[in-house]
C-alpha cells in the first residue's frame, strides 16, 4: 500500500500573510516524522476566481477547467491540514471558496487544523469543523491554535510557544490514523 497523502492547505490570499511561514514550520516537523508524504497547497496559487460552476458541486459536472485541475488535485489526498486564518471571527473566503467548489473529492477523508489569529484562530476553527462535516470529512479533535500574540512576534514571525509541536504531533498522530481508516472504507466505495 502506498503512502498516506497529506495536504497542508494554506487558507489566506492575501499579500503578506503570515500562512506559509507557519505550513512550512508544520510541514518541516511533519516530514521528519516519516509517517506520510505531506505535501503543501497554496490557494493562492491555485488560481480558483469566486464559485462559478453553474450546477452544485455535488452534482460532480464541472465546466471550468480551474475546477477540473482543483478536482483532480484534492482527489488525490487521503487528508488534510487546514492552515487558517481568523477573518473577523470566522474562516477565510478563500478557503470557504475553495471547500465549496467540491463535494465528493473531500468526502471520507480526515483533517486536522491549524488555526491562528488574535484568539488562536479557534472561532475560525469551529466555523470551519462544521463546513467540513458537510462535506463529509471527519476532523480530529487535537489542533493547533497560534496566538498572533503569544506565538508570533510583531504578528507575523513565527515564534511557537514550546508546546506547540507537542500539539502539532498529537494533531498529526491522530490525522494519520483516520485518514487510514478512511482511506480502508474509500477502498470499498465507488465513487462518481
Amino acid at each position: 500500500m502506498s503512502s498516506l497523502r497529506i495536504a497542508f492547505i494554506i487558507g489566506s490570499t492575501r499579500p503578506d500573510r503570515v500562512g506559509p511561514t507557519i505550513a512550512d514550520w508544520a510541514v518541516d516537523h511533519a516530514t521528519r516524522r516519516g509517517d506520510a508524504a505531506y505535501e503543501l497547497v497554496d490557494l493562492a496559487h491555485v488560481g480558483l476566481p469566486l464559485l462559478d460552476e453553474p450546477e452544485p458541486a455535488a452534482a460532480h459536472h464541472y465546466r471550468q477547467d480551474h475546477t477540473r485541475r482543483w478536482s483532480r488535485l484534492i482527489d488525490g489526498y487521503d487528508g488534510f491540514v487546514f492552515v487558517a486564518p481568523e477573518y473577523n471571527r470566522g474562516v477565510s473566503a478563500a478557503l470557504k471558496n475553495a471547500i465549496d467548489y467540491l463535494y465528493a473529492e473531500w468526502n471520507d477523508k480526515a483533517a486536522g487544523l491549524i488555526c491562528y489569529g488574535s484568539s488562536g484562530g479557534l472561532r475560525a476553527g469551529e466555523q470551519l469543523k462544521s463546513t467540513l462535516g458537510e462535506v463529509q470529512i471527519a476532523t480530529v479533535r487535537a489542533q493547533v491554535s497560534l496566538s498572533i500574540y503569544d506565538d508570533m512576534t510583531d504578528f507575523v514571525q513565527l515564534t511557537p510557544r514550546d508546546y506547540q509541536l507537542g500539539n502539532l504531533d498529537a494533531m498529526l498522530d491522530q490525522l494519520v490514523r483516520w485518514a487510514a481508516a478512511m482511506r480502508a472504507l474509500r477502498g470499498g466505495l465507488v465513487r462518481p
